[in-house]
């Protein structure tokens, strides 16, 4: 597992943090965020609605095959504790059980032993976003891009590879893809864009194509530039190369009036979503309301919180549109 989030220019780099941390009695730099909010114990987040935010919901073979990877990560992290890896696969493998918090703590403890890696912020700011912290979110994401900014972009090796085991996100995109999306949560759509726009012009694939446009085209859509969100849903057709984001890459169908909106979503008997059924059904939503539908789009967004995913960014934003709305 170490070494393969590392370009050669950030090894230089980020083992000269390391001397400095372990060498030296003055800090350069000591990188601090406001500590976490007093938690009953098991809760990692209070949601936006009030309700407290306990385990992810998890089949039993998905979750014992994610502690299994968490015990791999962990030994390598007892054995290099200050190795900038080690440190983001343990935090990584923590995340995907839903210990968000825990997470968040080796996160931060990585910062302090690099304060020049981009890939903490990268990381902890994604995490920040699933406790609904998004403006300790935006902090991270903007320093990581900062610090990224004019170097060379990184292919980000996924923790749950797909049906291709090929990685469709990198440093840069993934920076970008979680900050814009926090605007977004924060209902300020008009910082969103440039972001989702620059993103949408830089990537590599076919995947990031669909997932960008799909948050593009719903900014757009949320600031009554329809024409605008047309256009950028017209870039996206049937023969495309997608990988992983076959939901996104169908809502952007949707959009385009190529499949029907009863196709895009799923849901399982008991009202049960998966993570991505929770993203189908907020797009889905999204296009109710949208088209003056508000109550289908009010009764959908409910049915994602029903639906139990809470770390799913559908999931998220559900409960940003149910809170605003009582407000």
């Amino acid at each position: 597992m170490r070494g393969d989030l590392r370009h050669a220019g950030w090894a230089a780099v980020t083992g000269l943090a390391l001397l400095l941390a372990l060498t030296s009695c003055i800090r350069l730099r000591i990188v601090r965020t406001p500590s976490a909010p007093a938690l009953p114990a098991g809760v990692e987040a209070i949601s936006l609605l009030g309700d407290t935010l306990r385990s992810f919901p998890l089949a039993p073979a998905v979750r014992a095959r994610y502690e299994q990877q968490l015990a791999e990560a962990k030994r390598a992290y007892d054995r290099t504790p200050a190795n900038a890896d080690s440190i983001i696969w343990y935090a990584r493998r923590l995340g995907y059980l839903g210990r968000v918090r825990e997470a968040i703590a080796i996160y931060t403890r990585g910062a302090e032993l690099h304060p020049d890696d981009p890939w903490m912020y990268r990381h902890r700011g994604h995490r920040y976003i699933t406790v609904r912290e998004f403006d300790n979110a935006i902090r991270d994401l903007e320093r990581a891009a900062k610090l990224a900014e004019g170097k060379p972009d990184v292919v980000e090796p996924d923790g749950q590879p797909n049906a291709a085991n090929q990685p469709i996100g990198t440093l840069h995109s993934n920076i970008d893809y979680h900050l814009a999306l926090a605007w977004y949560l924060k209902g300020d759509y008009e910082r969103a864009l440039p972001i989702y726009r620059r993103e949408l012009a830089r990537a590599r694939n076919d995947d990031r194509r669909v997932s960008i446009g799909h948050w593009l085209y719903m900014s757009l859509r949320r600031l009554g530039r329809d024409a605008e969100a047309g256009e950028v849903a017209n870039q996206f057709t049937r023969g495309m190369n997608v990988i992983e984001n076959g939901t996104y890459h169908q809502l952007t169908l949707m959009y385009r009036g190529l499949v029907s909106p009863d196709s895009v979503l799923s849901v399982g008997p008991s009202g049960e979503m998966s993570v991505t059924d929770a993203t189908a059904a907020y797009g889905l939503a999204n296009w109710h309301w949208y088209n003056g539908r508000h109550a289908e789009a009010e009764r959908t967004w409910r049915r994602i919180i029903a639906g139990g995913q809470w770390g799913a960014f559908g999931y998220i934003a559900a409960e940003v549109e149910l809170a605003r709305a009582r407000r």
